[in-house]
């Protein structure tokens, strides 16, 4: 039950600098309290009232989990002596303290505030440290001062700190001159949290701060949502019109700002007016021409033609295999041209083309693919290293800051990627920066698959722009015992309902027409069924269970809580952590869902160490911490990382994903809840996708008629993106 407790600081235990997360012991009357929470920096001797409840440590015992706090200024010398001795305030310790108050008495602290002049007449107090000392007590003082401000606007502790941080003493002014900078300036901020706190503070609903911010975030969400680079002017102006509950027309004036200050870039796609983020139409422009001047650039492997052919049919003697002429084509276009893009889908012999590329290029032949598990099916395939493309690019630490770059580059004659449709725009722009002049760039990926999760729809505008080389394979090679999985696969991609339950197969269905009867179906299968039929010892890491659909009985969410509970149910000594609607176990199967380059991890199988953690990344909760808001993951590449309070947002369970978030990787078995849901989720390339993440076993569970409904479904939600216009307009001017 929220109250408040009131009383003298004593000790800091332990603090977390980053996000501001204390232990403090406190005075209460003649009792000793333990408080904790994201609190500001605190000295001993300051009173403070904090707001917050009484919670019980299971280790520690009783605890007051403060959500804010009031701090009352140390008053009296003795108060004023204690708080600037403790050590908060650079250049000050107990013996300088007591000569400030001995020299100012009770005005100590308006004489700070004032400036470094006086503080000099203070014994042993030099120019130089007196400067010190005025910095870091105006640093201190106005960062408290901030957050308490911002804690009187209901803005959690957290994300007071966060703003007092990056606008230090000048916090109020500058939100109350325009909240929505917060959006662009503080991470973690979005329109919702700004406009929040631009309404608590009086600001106008008809405020061009307010339309200016309203117009980027819908090109923001349009992006992280659905992948966007731009949205149509029209479907601009309507979509923030909703959001702000105001008419298309109040909103004319509010764009032409934002477009004459270039934060936003309009210009003609096909047959749009594009409003794209000055950040996307650079992204995709830069993109382009580096695309095609790599193109022009590339010199061809020393080898005559038909010594290329004839090496080739050493290499098909060699390996025992025979290639078709498609294959052929690829393998000799991948030594003669700058750019290729090679697609397919399963058992049409990509790996096998790459083998052959690797085999005449010699060893000066880089390997990467978007995510660890890519990466790791493609060394295995290939024999070779294969690193995902952020530490091919060695990621420093930085969003973007990559070191490899046109200052950098890679040091290689070619560089294959794996798994193109995953690649985003700015990854690919990245990629590009990183490759030396002559460089020849090989893409392979399956165009029919669902685009990148980020931004961009790179694969799909390079094919459609017709501008660099590429080679469709489609006779299917791989039948791996005339595995149901493959041929399924292109039976549904052209329109083909699959066969199910051929005997000896390994593509199943079960029917089961009601949500409450499939949920159960697949808890069963993964609890008790497959792991046995499988022989597996890693039931979390073999069996996979895929959702078309976030939300309803048999979506990602209520899978996940269905099968946390039967496959790691709380209990003995598993520890807990509760992160809004989500409990984490030890023992957790979890996913990290947005990129962050600064999260540090660990490996001891390697002796790394190094920081970045990636959209896509799977582990196991190995350890959680309850007490301080944060647990450890191991992730199946052997890193290990903590996550505080702040990284937690990036987690989620992984029991069950979403298709999207389950491209670029592969699992033994995949189980999928066929299900009514919306038809834009229940469409063909969706389905395609999700039974091509399997490679030993497919098993569906629900009702036939939503198998037909899917495969008859071949609508493509259309991804507004220019990357193929700019290809095409680069390709004119040259």
């Amino acid at each position: 039950m929220p109250q408040d407790i009131t009383g003298t600081i004593e000790s800091t235990v332990y603090r977390n600098e980053e996000n501001g997360y204390s232990v403090l012991e406190i005075r209460e009357g003649r009792a000793s309290r333990t408080v904790v929470g994201v609190l500001p920096a605190m000295a001993a001797g300051e009173r403070a009232t904090f707001h917050g409840e009484w919670t019980e440590h299971p280790q520690h015992g009783k605890q007051f989990r403060a959500a804010g706090c009031d701090i009352e200024p140390p008053s009296g010398v003795k108060g004023i002596e204690r708080f600037l001795g403790s050590g908060l305030i650079r250049g000050i310790r107990e013996d300088t303290a007591r000569r400030l108050v001995e020299t100012f008495g009770e005005e100590t602290l308006d004489v700070l505030s004032m400036g470094p002049d006086k503080l000099t007449r203070v014994r042993g107090i030099g120019k130089k440290r007196a400067a010190m000392i005025y910095e870091s007590f105006r640093e201190q003082y106005s960062l408290r001062q901030a957050m308490i401000w911002l804690q009187s606007y209901g803005i959690s502790l957290t994300l007071s700190l966060k703003i007092a941080k990056r606008y230090g003493d000048r916090a109020e002014e500058k939100l109350r001159e325009n909240p929505y900078r917060l959006v662009d300036d503080v991470d973690g901020v979005g329109f919702a949290t700004a406009d929040r706190i631009a309404l608590t503070l009086g600001l106008d609903e008809k405020s061009v701060f307010r339309s200016r911010a309203a117009i980027k975030y819908a090109l923001l969400e349009a992006a992280s949502l659905s992948g966007h680079t731009y949205l149509p002017r029209d479907q601009l102006i309507r979509q923030t019109a909703d959001m702000l509950r105001c008419t298309p027309e109040s909103l004319e004036e509010p764009l032409k700002s934002v477009v004459l200050d270039r934060e936003i870039v309009m210009s003609r796609v096909g047959g749009d007016t594009a409003c794209m983020l000055e950040s996307y139409y650079y992204a995709e422009k830069e993109t382009a021409e580096r695309l095609m001047r790599l193109k022009a650039a590339a010199r061809p492997v020393k080898t005559a033609a038909a010594e290329a052919e004839k090496q080739l049919d050493r290499a098909e003697e060699n390996a025992g295999i025979h290639l078709s002429p498609r294959q052929r084509e690829a393998v000799l276009a991948a030594m003669s041209e700058g750019m290729l893009v090679i697609t397919g889908g399963p058992g049409t012999g990509k790996t096998t083309i790459i083998n052959c590329i690797l085999g005449l290029m010699g060893r000066d032949v880089l390997l990467a693919a978007p995510t660890g598990r890519a990466a790791k099916r493609m060394s295995e395939a290939t024999g070779r290293e294969a690193r995902t493309i952020h530490r091919l690019l060695e990621y420093s630490g930085e969003a973007g800051a990559f070191q490899r770059n046109e200052e950098n580059p890679l040091d290689a004659s070619c560089v294959i990627v794996d798994e193109m449709s995953m690649v985003d725009i700015f990854l690919m722009r990245s990629l590009l920066r990183a490759l030396k002049p002559g460089a020849r760039l090989v893409m392979v990926g399956d165009a029919d698959q669902l685009p990148s999760v980020g931004p961009g729809n790179v694969l799909g505008d390079i094919l459609a722009s017709d501008t660099i080389p590429s080679v469709r394979l489609t006779e299917v090679y791989r039948q791996e015992g005339q595995s149901m999985i493959v041929l399924n696969a292109h039976a549904i991609n052209h329109g083909g309902m699959p066969v199910l339950n051929r005997k000896g197969s390994d593509f199943f269905f079960e029917r089961r027409p009601l949500p409450e009867e499939c949920a159960d179906a697949i808890t069963a299968l993964c609890v008790r069924r497959l792991p046995g039929y499988l022989n597996s010892g890693r039931p979390l890491q073999d069996i996979q269970v895929l959702s078309p659909q976030k939300k309803g009985p048999t979506g990602v969410i209520a899978l996940n809580h269905i099968l946390q509970d039967a496959l790691n149910p709380p209990g003995g000594a598993k520890r807990e952590l509760a992160v809004g609607d989500i409990v984490f176990r030890t023992g957790d199967k979890v996913i990290h869902t947005h990129n962050d380059y600064t999260l540090a991890w660990s490996n001891d199988q390697t002796g790394d160490d190094g920081e970045g953690v990636f959209n896509g990344d799977m582990g196991i909760v190995e350890r959680v911490m309850p007490e301080e808001k944060c647990l450890s993951v191991l992730f199946d590449d052997g890193r290990r990382a903590e996550y505080d309070r702040q990284a937690l947002e990036n987690l989620d369970l992984a029991y069950c994903l979403s298709v999207h978030k389950s491209q670029g990787s592969e699992f033994p078995c995949v189980v999928i809840p066929v299900m009514p849901g919306p038809a834009m989720l229940l469409t063909r390339n969706l389905f395609y996708t999700a039974l091509t993440r399997a490679r030993k076993l497919v098993v569906l569970v629900g009702r036939e008629d939503i198998i037909s409904q899917m495969v008859n479904n071949d609508h493509v939600a259309r991804r507004y993106t220019a990357l193929e216009e700019r290809l095409r307009e680069v390709r004119g001017r040259s």
